[in-house]
This record gives structure tokens, C-alpha cells and sequence, in this order.
């Protein structure tokens, strides 16, 4: 698919057509990492990495380990 390349402000713009916007899951708002590669401009969607249960546990130290905390007795229907 051709597209023609935009002025906008003191920058260029290209528009994404919506079926390549829905292919790589972008919106707007999507951060993207712009490069240049062998003469190519590539714009690849930055995706925030999940934490694994594993890596969020080896952060856990005596310095951010809390104690129980205590909510007081049932009230109306609750039971422990």
C-alpha cells in the first residue's frame, strides 16, 4: 500500500492505515520506536514488559515486607 507523507509543523507525518493499525495493535496514544535501517524508516510499537510473579518476588526485602494488618472483628455477614 502507497501512502504520501505529510507536513505537519516543522515535521513530516505518515498516516497508518487503520487494517496495519489494528495488525500490529496500534492506537493512538502508542509509543513507538522510530530507526532508520539499511535506508528503511521502521516504526515498531514499544510494548511494556510483564513482570513475572518470580521477578516481583525477588524485590521483596525487609524494607518494603509488611506486617498482617488487622481489619478488626467480622461485621454483619463477613466471616474469617
Amino acid at each position: 500500500m502507497r501512502v504520501q507523507i505529510q507536513k505537519w509543523g516543522n515535521s513530516l507525518a505518515l498516516r497508518i492505515p487503520k487494517p496495519f493499525a489494528e495488525d500490529v495493535a496500534v492506537k493512538e496514544g502508542t509509543i513507538v520506536d522510530l530507526s532508520v535501517s539499511k535506508g528503511k524508516v521502521i516504526a515498531a510499537p514499544v510494548r511494556k514488559k510483564r513482570a513475572t510473579l518470580k521477578q516481583l518476588l525477588a524485590r521483596v526485602n525487609k524494607g518494603n515486607l509488611h506486617r498482617e494488618v488487622d481489619f478488626g472483628p467480622s461485621v454483619g455477614r463477613e466471616s474469617w
